[in-house]
């Protein structure tokens, strides 16, 4: 149990609400703040502040005595931040409004939620910590994400802020209505529809939305060993989308037809997450594999058809 006072922005999404659910059960005080209502959890839903984080007077919305401030809230679909750009520059805007949100109110110790998307196109497959750079920037997303660690960086130089970077990688599972691949696959191949593949030799970091939680309360929990150091949060394993389309049709609807194309615009192409570095620190060890989240995902979406409309 603990009674530290933790804020998490983006707190009616996916990872934003099972975060928030887990730490009020170990009795953590938190604080949500999110522009959309919580649909899927009555707690997270009584703890939230409504606000914009567009807004730059959005502090004064917020609490004063805060301890811990987890950064989650992003516009992340990166194909569409490559249609429209202008979403990007709401990922920086939202992140310095919350650091100057923690400058004015002395919160000290910052999460930020970055992403894989970081490491660009470099040529790998199994990307460390230290495979970053700019000059393989793909997407106006990526750029987001490489500005706000940034940010991380510099508010801790300059205002003793202290920060640790969360790489997450492909985070799938319950509470998730976008067209994000998995929930845009399940809901196709649930009404018979044909599932398209971009990219015939992709293979991504699938990480299970229990296991994404469980490496956020880690950082938590281990701050004091987090602090100033970035981890990647993800599986440890890849598979392909081929491979993914396969599984969602063995368990969905054997019948469809899965059409492959080329790997679209400002997409990374090969990613498996190094994470050595967050077991030996933090702990951290994926208790999900592939074919295990892929049931407990299916399974919730097809107890919850109701979403489906709004997915595709």
């Amino acid at each position: 149990m603990s009674d530290e006072s933790v804020l998490i922005t983006g707190a009616s999404g996916m990872i934003g609400t099972s975060l928030a659910d887990r730490l009020l059960d170990e009795g953590y005080d938190v604080t949500g703040v999110d522009v959309e209502p919580n649909r899927w959890s009555d707690d997270v839903e009584e703890a939230t502040v409504r606000a914009d984080l567009l807004d730059s007077d959005v502090g004064d919305e917020l609490p004063d005595d805060v301890d811990m401030l987890i950064h989650l809230a992003a516009n992340a679909r990166v194909h569409r931040l490559v249609k429209e750009p202008h979403r990007a520059r709401d990922n920086f805007e939202m992140t310095f409004n919350v650091l100057e949100y923690a400058r004015k109110n002395d919160v000290s110790k910052v999460v930020f939620g970055s992403s894989r998307e970081v490491y660009g196109n470099k040529g790998k497959v199994i990307y460390s910590e230290e495979d970053t750079y700019v000059d393989e920037c793909e997407s106006p997303y990526t750029a987001s994400k490489v500005g706000g660690e940034s940010m991380m960086k510099a508010y801790d130089q300059c205002y003793d802020i202290d920060a640790t970077i969360l790489r997450f990688s492909n985070v799938y599972g319950r509470y998730d209505v976008s067209d994000r691949v998995i929930p845009l696959f399940i809901a196709q191949a649930s009404a018979g529809e044909d599932l398209t593949v971009y990219g015939d030799d992709k293979v991504l970091d699938f990480t299970y939305l229990d296991d994404c939680v469980d490496g956020i309360v880690r950082a938590v929990e281990n701050f004091h060993k987090a602090k100033g150091t970035t981890f990647n949060i993800a599986s440890g394993e890849g598979s392909s989308l081929v491979e993914l389309a396969e599984g969602i049709a063995e368990r969905v609807a054997d019948d469809v037809d899965i059409h492959v194309e080329s790997n679209r615009t400002g997409e990374v192409g090969r990613y498996v997450a190094d994470i050595d570095k967050a077991r030996k620190v933090l702990g951290y060890d994926p208790d999900y594999s592939f074919e295990d989240g892929l049931d407990r995902t299916v399974d919730w979406y097809r107890s919850n058809e109701q979403f489906f409309e709004e997915i595709v």
